[in-house]
């Protein structure tokens, strides 16, 4: 088992990315190791435990959210680490970015209410199958966390949907808990607010943890899913 100081960590930025030094800082703070930026031109990526696509508005959000960021060249870097069984995680515009590059299977699309939602919301932890990103999490843990989107409404086909819930594939749902507003803030398809892919190792998710790692910022249940995010791929 290595140390969590030792984990090697790459966090890609694109014009645009809002949430990259959030997610440094919240990865520092719990590993004591400040994690590598990497700027979307580069090709290629030193040898890491887990890459981070943060939240933002990729290249303005044009064309679709996520849908340039998908091109740029340091994603090849990261499909050919995740085809390595590297380990990937998505937020917001980086879960975006990962069903653009079909890492994810899956579409999100504007939300219900069509306007922006940037609040508290809710989510239950799902039964899935083996992946670092739940297994240090109880089913039916319930996290608190902030959402910042226009486009988080998850969509996919029944038959696709069907395989999700079949799979494990889904790791969180939306539920009602202490945030204001209603469960589901976006009308994402059976509640889904993250999923994994079919091996575990690549997740995409629409809250942001790295923005509830202190009781100072409002809650720290962000924190304790990073921890465990980051104590299973340690072992």
């Amino acid at each position: 088992m290595m140390s969590l100081t030792s984990m090697r960590i790459a966090i890609l930025v694109f014009p645009g990315s809002n949430c990259d030094r959030d997610m440094m800082v919240a990865i520092e703070r719990l590993t004591g190791r400040r994690p590598s930026l990497v700027w979307h031109k580069e090709s290629s990526l030193d040898t890491i435990d887990l890459a981070i696509i943060p939240g933002g508005f990729s290249f303005g959000d044009y064309l679709r959210c996520g849908a340039l960021a998908a091109r740029a060249p340091v994603i090849d870097a990261v499909l050919d680490h995740a085809a390595r069984g590297g380990a990937v995680m998505g937020v917001c515009n980086g879960f975006q970015v990962l069903l653009e590059t079909g890492l994810l299977p899956g579409v999100l699309v504007q939300n219900a209410g069509l306007k922006y939602i940037c609040r508290n919301v809710t989510v239950d932890v799902c039964d899935t199958i083996d992946s670092p990103f739940t297994q240090n999490l109880e089913t039916g843990t319930r996290l608190t966390m902030p959402v910042a989107h226009n486009e988080g409404n998850y969509f996919a086909s029944e038959d696709e949907l069907a395989r999700l819930n079949d799979n494990g594939q889904i790791a969180f749902r939306y539920k009602d808990g202490p945030a204001h507003g209603p469960a589901n803030p976006n009308g994402s398809s059976l509640n889904i607010a993250g999923i994994v892919s079919a091996n575990g190792r690549v997740m995409g998710m629409m809250p942001h943890p790295e923005r509830a790692i202190s009781p100072e910022l409002g809650g720290s249940d962000g924190a304790t899913f990073l921890q465990g995010c980051l104590e299973a791929l340690a072992s």
